[in-house]
């Protein structure tokens, strides 16, 4: 997967690569060619007393390195800016591919994990693409290169490298394969870290309202405690690593020191060859050593390519059309058609033959029980799901056949939790339409019963909004989001129960409001609170996912038996009548 991964994702980068492999390849062979000039100058400059022999062979090292450290800045330079847009790129895509998910995979994987995705595994991979370059290209090359230039110094030597070299394969190799899935429950551990601080982080008032701290500490010390043990033994398993090489590495000098003395006691070799076969043996392990490291990285980056691969091969269950329709007539006719809608793996539906008819000029609200399925038909009139059955019209056609920023531009949603983002309340106000004037904002504002307190603000329009909309109210908080729609102008208002904020007078004069605002457009109302929506052009019954009624208050109030016991647990006889 890893390799897969990297294969699709460096492609576009081939150039900088090949150069990062010619560089590290000049800079490998000049690091091979310094022992052999330091045994020359041993071999025939010390030993011969050749002072003109020796600063001439010195003159070539210092160039020799010269060239070395060169190619290796270069190296490292185009390396890490290639590692660094790899990383670059598969943020963007793991971005890129979250924002078409519907709520349903959203869901599957969770916020937390897909952020974690997003972030550490990305930078897992990078890291190891980053280290690759410096190191690995590098390492083989040391390796073969090494090897070839032992085998010229002395070939009963180097039959070391048959014992040496196999040993260290199978050290790293064990060490390697027990790795792999600790590093993958790493990565599962990072998620519920991650989790459980992004709740309590977004639920500090009712831990605090039920001082639930102490129980918290215990629930985010006890997911902190399981990543550092299971750390702690990925951590004991690298400890194993190095020590394990460094004692072969000692060995292995030990054991080329004692048969090389012997070879130059019989005369059989001399002492520069057996100090520039010591250097190579030692420029090998060292190759060896690198890849070691490298070898490290290896088994969490490829479990955090398989969280990322996992990603970026979910399909959304809502599908952008192959031929879209790119235009509409603009009138924001509605129509539900025998919907229904059904989550994967359920035994009954959310949604069941549900069908009714919005039409301009009309407020057509949906009211039932909680859990009756409002909020899930609501969201299929934007796709954040698709029905499973049956067809949503929008100016009669499916909106599964409409461009995606058509159907946005028709379709204004004031969601059951409206969000604000980070930024001041001008640009959450035109988030759905930057150009926007200033008039048009106030104007959306006075409407949305929010004009009062923004102006009350020090900064107007530029006030400060905090992530999520934190350093405002609730109420306030759908004021805003109800005013975000009306800048958009869309042909269609969807309110999903965007009023429960707010108090009776203030609910009161906003759908008094609305009214003018949204005379000639289409408004979907969702709502709990009678009060909201018994004035409406045609009420909706949903009872257990089914339409149980339709009509107005006043016929509903004496044919359906649903709708009345709705009304008559929040108004009397009398203030329903």
């Amino acid at each position: 997967m890893l390799v897969r991964l990297l294969r699709a994702y460096l492609k576009p980068y081939s150039r900088p690569i090949a150069l990062v492999v010619l560089l590290q390849l000049v800079q490998t062979l000049a690091t091979l060619y310094l022992p052999t000039l330091n045994a020359d100058i041993i071999d025939k400059g010390v030993v011969k007393g050749d002072t003109g022999y020796i600063l001439s062979t010195g003159g070539v090292m210092l160039a020799v390195t010269l060239a070395q450290i060169v190619c290796a800045v270069g190296a490292v330079y185009y390396g890490a800016r290639t590692a660094m847009a790899l990383g670059r790129d598969l943020r963007a895509e793991v971005f890129d591919r979250v924002q078409s998910f519907s709520s349903r995979e959203v869901g599957r994987f969770g916020a937390p994990s897909l952020i974690t995705r997003t972030t550490n595994d990305v930078q897992q991979v990078q890291m190891l693409t980053l280290m690759g370059f410096t190191l690995m290209v590098s390492a083989p090359i040391m390796c073969i290169g090494g090897i070839g230039l032992a085998l010229n110094q002395d070939v009963p030597l180097s039959a070391l490298l048959l014992l040496i070299v196999p040993a260290l394969g199978v050290v790293v190799s064990l060490i390697i394969w027990r790795m792999r899935p600790i590093f993958r429950g790493v990565q599962e551990r990072i998620d519920t870290v991650n989790r459980v601080l992004r709740e309590q982080i977004t639920g500090i008032r009712v831990i605090r309202a039920f001082v639930r701290d102490t129980h918290e500490r215990k629930r985010f010390r006890a997911a902190n405690t399981e990543l550092m043990d299971v750390s702690l033994r990925a951590g004991r398993l690298m400890s194993l690593m190095f020590p394990s090489v460094m004692l072969i590495v000692n060995l292995s000098s030990i054991a080329v020191l004692w048969f090389g003395g012997h070879r130059i006691d019989s005369g059989q070799l001399e002492i520069g060859a057996l100090t520039a076969f010591l250097s190579y043996l030692m420029q090998i392990l060292m190759a060896i050593m690198m890849a070691t490291f490298m070898f490290m990285m290896v088994p969490r980056a490829e479990v955090c390519a398989e969280r990322i691969q996992e990603v970026l091969e979910t399909e959304s269950s809502v599908v952008p059309p192959l031929a879209p329709v790119t235009e509409l007539r603009r009138r924001g006719h509605l129509e539900l058609s025998g919907v229904e809608f059904r989550y994967p793996g359920a035994e009954e539906p959310v949604l069941k033959d549900v069908s009714l008819v919005a039409r301009p000029g009309e407020v057509t609200a949906v009211i039932g029980s909680t859990g009756s399925g409002k909020s899930t038909l609501l969201g299929l009139i934007p796709r954040l799901s698709d029905a499973t059955a049956g067809t949503v019209l929008v100016d009669g056609v499916d909106v599964r056949e409409l461009d995606p920023a058509v159907l946005s531009g028709a379709v204004g949603l004031v969601p059951q939790k409206p969000y604000l983002f980070s930024g001041t309340v001008a640009s959450n106000l035109r988030y759905g339409r930057p150009e926007a004037t200033d008039e048009e904002l106030w104007q959306a504002l006075e409407t949305a019963q929010a004009r009062d307190f923004v102006e009350a603000m020090d900064e107007g329009l530029q006030a400060p909004i905090a992530q999520g909309g934190s350093n405002v109210s609730g109420g306030q908080r759908q004021r805003l989001a109800i005013a975000r729609a009306l800048v958009r102008k869309p042909e269609i208002y969807l309110f999903d129960d965007s009023f429960s904020a707010l108090d009776y007078a203030t609910d009161a004069r906003l759908r008094a409001a609305l009214a003018r605002e949204t005379g000639d457009a289409t408004v979907l109302i969702v709502a709990q609170r009678v009060s909201t929506i018994r004035d409406a052009d045609r009420i909706v019954v949903l009872d257990e996912g089914r339409v149980v009624g339709t009509g107005t208050h006043s016929a509903l109030m004496e044919s359906n038996e649903t709708y009345r016991e709705i009304v008559l647990s929040q108004l009397t006889e009398e203030e329903a009548a």
